[in-house]
């Protein structure tokens, strides 16, 4: 029952991520939901839902405790800033310009950033395996933004670029969380860093700020659903479902999240997509799974190291 548990709370966040994006281009074509407005919204109540779990959960003194060193708060400050606000402004400034399939799929470029930054480091060695992972990214990315010509890209150049930015974001958001992670839960460093990057944007584009009589039913169906679902619980159910299942099979069942960004933005919101463009979306998910399996492969405990619990951000 345990295990069934997990792959529904793990399948369920995963689509609820996936389904977040494309919802949120919805709002943006449909309803001109400003970019920063809905950013600032979505990370300030994401972020006081998460701490409010964190505080109904196993230890409330972290919610407090995780500032009571100036260190750790300073960490905290240019973590919620440069890494969870620069993640969720690029992912969503891409989305608004191209689609939430597109956006999804460069984002989950970062694995291969991280990889190349390791190996300049010369903190890893490059293996087969690291070049089989970033020639499927780079062949997949070729195919889904030029769909197979070189002459014309398929997806607006401003999409491609806050995607790129997004993938570098992401990939300094998994590194810098690491000291933060052996320290204190997932949910409080996520919950402040949401709290942190929201407060900054609505300093730019208060929350309050917006003319929400001209917003019909509809459309605050569709906001609840991208600051509830897409955010605060696909990420609660995500790391809930590490305690029924292992890191690699949580990992593995969440590569579906770009599928459901791929599917509701094809079949939802009717945007074209070519051949290649679906041979690159299989390249790049095939890249994910190749490193989903190879994150776990030398982990045979069922229950992640506490600074290995996975950081998601869709």
């Amino acid at each position: 029952m345990d295990r069934r548990k997990g792959i529904f709370l793990v399948i369920t966040g995963a689509v609820c991520w996936g389904i977040g994006g494309t919802v949120a281009k919805k709002l943006f074509q449909q309803y001109q939901i400003d970019v920063d407005w809905l950013v600032s919204t979505r990370l300030l109540i994401a972020g006081f839902l998460l701490l409010t779990v964190q505080f109904f959960g196993k230890d409330r003194s972290q919610i407090l405790g995780v500032w009571k060193t100036g260190r750790t708060g300073i960490q905290l400050i240019i973590f919620g800033l440069f890494g969870m606000l620069a993640v969720q402004y690029t992912y969503m400034a891409s989305i608004k310009h191209g689609n939430a399939a597109v956006a999804t799929l460069l984002q989950y470029l970062a694995p291969v950033m991280i990889i190349i930054y390791l190996i300049f480091r010369r903190q890893t060695v490059l293996t087969r395996r690291d070049l089989l992972t970033v020639s499927l990214a780079l062949v997949g990315c070729f195919f889904l933004l030029t769909n197979g010509s070189i002459a014309q890209l398929s997806v607006p150049k401003p999409a491609i670029v806050w995607g790129v930015l997004s993938g570098i974001a992401l990939a300094f958001y998994t590194l810098y969380a690491i000291p933060l992670l052996k320290q204190y839960d997932s949910l409080v460093i996520v919950g402040w860093a949401m709290i942190i990057g929201g407060f900054a944007l609505s300093m730019i584009h208060p929350p309050w700020q917006m003319d929400f009589k001209s917003l019909p039913l509809e459309g605050y169906l569709y906001l609840v659903f991208v600051i509830i679902f897409g955010t605060m619980i696909a990420f609660w159910f995500y790391i809930k479902s590490l305690q029924s299942l292992p890191p690699k099979e949580s990992s593995l069942l969440g590569s579906i999240e770009p599928l459901a960004a791929v599917l509701t933005t094809v079949f939802w919101l009717k945007e074209p997509f070519g051949f290649y463009q679906w041979t690159g979306t299989a390249c790049i998910i095939g890249m994910i799974l190749l490193l989903a399996l190879k994150k776990d492969s030398s982990s045979g405990s069922s229950q992640p190291p506490k600074n290995e619990e996975p950081l998601r951000v869709s």
